[in-house]
């Protein structure tokens, strides 16, 4: 692929890839954030295949991100599962990291649930508790940095997508009523995506809070933009990962993140797991 944008014979070169070495065809795509690759052991009947062995795929290169695909069925229901993620800061275009969710659309993937660690904004968020995203700021993408940059890909969607309902509301019913009947207590608020790698000062801490963010983090933005340019409908679910450093008195740091991801996983993938029983029935 070039740095900037891709092109649907790149993507069609990986999706091919994939299915010689897994036949399944993915309904359901899943992406973990840092810390949470834990849950993708569930997966059952699994094949793995490491992104570095895909065409054009980008490899993770960040601790917490294992960087490989886990294809097979979760509660009964066919799933491709990318144990870790691209990032922006990694040195990738925006549209590579965005590539992967072109590549389940080709594949057949009809509905992306997508998580992530984050920071908590909102000071009533402690670690280890779950957001549900209803909304997210495109920081990223107001900068110029989206991954629909270049000719578009009419095979995908319009030239310029709706991003209204770019988390879709009967998804996030669901997991509300999943939520309760697991007991589990999950906050719900907007999502701001930056471009990182560096943590947020006090100062962009409270302008986001400002501007109406209750949680930030380094990535998802750019895949839920693909995504729904693509007509995926999208779950998404932020780990709280550290509180909220408005006045300055506490470091950030992403061992800090991983070992909140202890916490939140469990949590996640029960959450996940009801939700898919959801669609399932």
């Amino acid at each position: 692929m070039t740095k900037d944008w891709i092109t649907i014979e790149q993507i069609k070169e990986s999706a091919q890839a994939i299915l010689t070495q897994c036949p399944l065809k993915p309904q359901i795509g899943i992406v973990l954030g840092s810390g949470l690759g834990e849950i993708a052991k569930a997966v059952e009947d699994a094949t793995t295949i490491p992104f570095k062995d895909i065409p054009h795929w980008p490899v993770s290169t960040v601790p917490g991100h294992q960087g490989q695909l886990v294809i097979g069925r979760l509660e009964n229901l066919p799933v491709m599962v990318m144990q870790g993620r691209i990032h922006y800061y990694e040195g990738y275009s925006i549209a590579q990291v965005a590539y992967p969710v072109r590549v389940m659309q080709v594949l057949g993937v009809k509905s992306l649930i997508i998580t992530n660690a984050a920071g908590a904004v909102n000071p009533e968020f402690q670690p280890g508790d779950l957001m549900l995203i209803t909304d997210h700021l495109n920081l990223m993408g107001m900068a110029g940095l989206t991954p629909l940059r270049g000719p578009n890909l009419d095979e995908f969607g319009p030239r310029f997508p709706d991003m209204s309902q770019a988390y879709d509301r009967q998804y996030a019913h669901l997991a509300r009523l999943v939520a309760a009947e697991l007991n589990i207590f999950l906050h719900e608020g907007t999502y701001a995506g930056l471009a990182g790698p560096s943590f947020e000062t006090p100062a962009d801490l409270r302008f986001l809070r400002t501007i109406g963010a209750d949680a930030v983090g380094m990535s998802t933005v750019p895949e839920v933009t693909v995504a729904r340019h693509g007509g995926l409908r999208v779950l998404g679910i932020s780990g709280i990962s550290n509180k909220a450093n408005l006045d300055g008195n506490t470091i950030t740091t992403h061992e800090e993140v991983l070992e909140a991801g202890k916490l939140i996983a469990p949590k996640m993938a029960k959450l996940i797991g009801g939700f898919l029983q959801r669609l399932a029935s």
